[in-house]
């Protein structure tokens, strides 16, 4: 569906040079999500914005739907450049245009008939889920209302390809969520391939089927959500991934070193990274090796059916069993380290 072919890009201001794309390959298969993380600066947007040519490689191809896209003309261009919709992070809605007139914009420009137009906006604020907002103007919605109306827009040519540039980074978490949920939704009833670009691991993880990693105009890293994330030894991608320390209340912790004043020693901070399911270890913790032991905290999440992320465990066994369990952590080379009581 999308195949970059060893595309560069230099931007020249003044007597400086900044090279945003090295040699960037990347393919996307049809009905792909495929989210493009790095931090400010990586070359993320030049990328995207090299897809419909916004950017213009300095060389390099560009493929969309089998149409070397770096090869056509202006009128060419444009013409395939209707397949490609776009969503941005600031809307980029016409004020002085009702909801519906936004919408409706590329398909008055493209000179399809006013019923034909009527009937395709309306279809699309259903499903973007703003049929009440039609004769409404930017200026009377919410961030998640006027993203919404940037979709439908997006989608009013029956595109191939949804390119997101930042397309959350404006709104709080709850409206991100939702924006995420549509996206999938389209993907899925419209079989519409999306390329989005974050700088954010969560928005990844809510809505890709695979992940590339951009840094310093280069991709280090592209593969499934699962295998890039197990990739924690990359320094970019451990960045991102860098789990919160997990603490506990005092009170906790003072009834801990009272704990560890009979014997009862270990609080272990365990780390997850796919190669085994929560459900699992516990249960392999005490059913095989007898470990009594309690589960304080917990900050995980499920991806592709592997758990990632941390636990903390109160092991309260004797001193045996409990080194019995952080052999087995050892040995299955599940990560984790005692944690002190202070």
């Amino acid at each position: 569906m999308i195949e970059i072919r060893n595309i560069s890009k230099t931007f020249h201001r003044k007597k400086q040079s900044f090279k945003a794309l090295d040699a960037v390959s990347l393919k996307v298969d049809q009905g792909d999500i495929l989210g493009i993380i790095g931090f400010s600066g990586a070359g993320k947007s030049t990328l995207i914005r090299c897809v419909n040519l916004l950017e213009r490689p300095d060389q390099g191809q560009v493929f969309v739907n089998g149409t070397d896209l770096t090869g056509l003309n202006s009128r060419q261009l444009a013409s395939e450049r209707k397949k490609i919709g776009m969503i941005f992070q600031h809307f980029n809605l016409l004020s002085s245009r009702t909801v519906f007139e936004n919408v409706a914009l590329p398909l008055e420009l493209d000179g399809v008939a006013k019923e034909k137009i009527t009937e395709k906006v309306n279809e699309l604020l259903k499903i973007v889920g703003l049929e009440d907002k039609a004769l409404e103007y930017p200026r009377s919605l919410s961030g998640g209302q006027k993203q919404r109306v940037a979709i439908a827009r997006a989608l009013a040519n029956d595109p191939h390809v949804l390119l997101c540039d930042e397309a959350t980074s404006a709104l709080d978490p709850a409206t991100t969520q939702s924006i995420l949920q549509l996206l999938q939704d389209i993907n899925r009833r419209l079989n519409i391939t999306i390329l989005l670009i974050t700088h954010e691991m969560k928005v990844i993880k809510a809505i890709s089927h695979h992940v590339a990693v951009i840094d310093k105009g280069q991709l280090v890293a592209k593969g499934t959500l699962q295998d890039v994330i197990s990739d924690k030894e990359h320094p970019i991608i451990k960045q991102f991934l860098t789990p919160d320390v997990m603490t506990i209340p005092q009170s906790l912790a003072n009834h801990l070193k009272e704990d560890a004043a009979t014997g009862l020693l270990p609080l272990v901070e365990v780390e997850l990274t796919g190669n085994i399911v929560l459900e699992e270890l516990l249960f392999v913790l005490y059913q095989d090796h007898k470990v009594r032991h309690k589960l304080l905290r917990a900050d995980l999440e499920d991806i592709e059916g592997s758990s990632f992320g941390k636990l903390l465990l109160h092991l309260q066994g004797n001193a045996d069993e409990n080194a019995g369990t952080l052999s087995y952590l050892s040995v299955n080379n599940i990560q984790h380290s005692i944690k002190g009581y202070a």
